[in-house]
């Protein structure tokens, strides 16, 4: 599987599944790398062995450039691409891989160290999280400059990582956001120093992966239940809450961290150090 690709190169580790985008000359979310996104997402929608997807780039100027521009040229090429047959075919193509990537059961995590703008951008913000290099990240939807807006997802995801007037900003501004302010408003977790990406989002991926298992979507589902209400979320949290209690690993674990010291005032001052020797 990790062979199979001509614009990705993948490596499996300890439940992690590492993605490179190698689309030469820059990344261009083309038919190629549409293609072999698509298939990859279909390859791991049924894998319960990878927890996490961390998707990185091969070029460090561009994560993603952005779509191809010359689908403007030829619609009914571009509406007519394979991409995900079994979704709603109201969709476009770009939507349609977006929102495979959105749905799939890991968690998904981008490190982005260049530049992201317009279907670029968007398949970062169709995935859980999101990372960027303090010093070299930017992103953009820049469509509205070229007469159009956002068409693969992002007018529809914005709203949730930076509300509607920064949605608004971004999308009728087509201007580059630098990484300190994607990350004031929210839509990357994180502006971090370069050195510092891969240390912070390999711990992170090694840490969910290492979770017992359906803790992460239980997680997930969560949080997705209480973005269309409270009322939905605590009644999600409570049914997903009830599911985990119920099986030994819950039960085992307190145990272990009790023993350990939790509940005591020692204990409780380093809880997150007694919480990760817990096995």
């Amino acid at each position: 599987m990790t062979d199979a690709y001509s614009a990705l190169k993948i490596s499996l580790t300890s439940g992690v599944a590492h993605v490179v985008i190698d689309n030469p000359p820059i990344n261009l979310l083309d038919a190629a790398l549409m293609t072999d996104l698509d298939r990859f997402a279909d390859a791991m929608s049924g894998d319960d062995d990878i927890r996490v997807i961390v998707f990185d780039s091969a070029d460090p100027d561009f994560f993603v450039a952005h779509g191809d521009l010359t689908f403007a040229d030829d619609p009914a090429t571009f509406s007519q691409l394979p991409i995900a047959p079994e979704a709603d075919q109201s969709l476009n193509p770009m939507m349609r891989l977006h929102e495979r990537v959105r749905s799939l059961p890991q968690i998904t995590i981008a490190k982005l160290r260049g530049l992201a703008r317009g279907g670029g951008a968007e398949l970062l913000s169709a995935m859980d999280m999101r990372f960027a290099s303090l010093e070299h990240a930017g992103l953009a939807q820049m469509e509205t400059s070229i007469a159009i807006i956002p068409g693969a997802g992002g007018a529809a995801y914005l709203p949730g990582l930076v509300g509607r007037a920064r949605s608004l900003e971004i999308i009728l501004g087509a201007q580059l956001i630098d990484a300190p302010t994607a990350e004031r408003y929210g839509w990357v977790n994180r502006a971090v120093p370069d050195a510092e990406l891969d240390h912070v989002v390999d711990t992170l991926a090694a840490r969910i992966a290492a979770l017992q298992p359906g803790v992460a979507r239980a997680a997930v589902e969560a949080v997705d239940a209480a973005l269309e209400s409270t009322a939905h979320g605590l009644e999600k949290g409570n049914k997903l809450l009830g599911q985990l209690l119920g099986k030994p690993a819950a039960g085992r674990l307190t145990k272990a961290a009790l023993a350990a010291g939790a509940h005591t005032r020692d204990g409780e001052r380093h809880l997150e150090a007694i919480l990760d020797k817990l096995a």
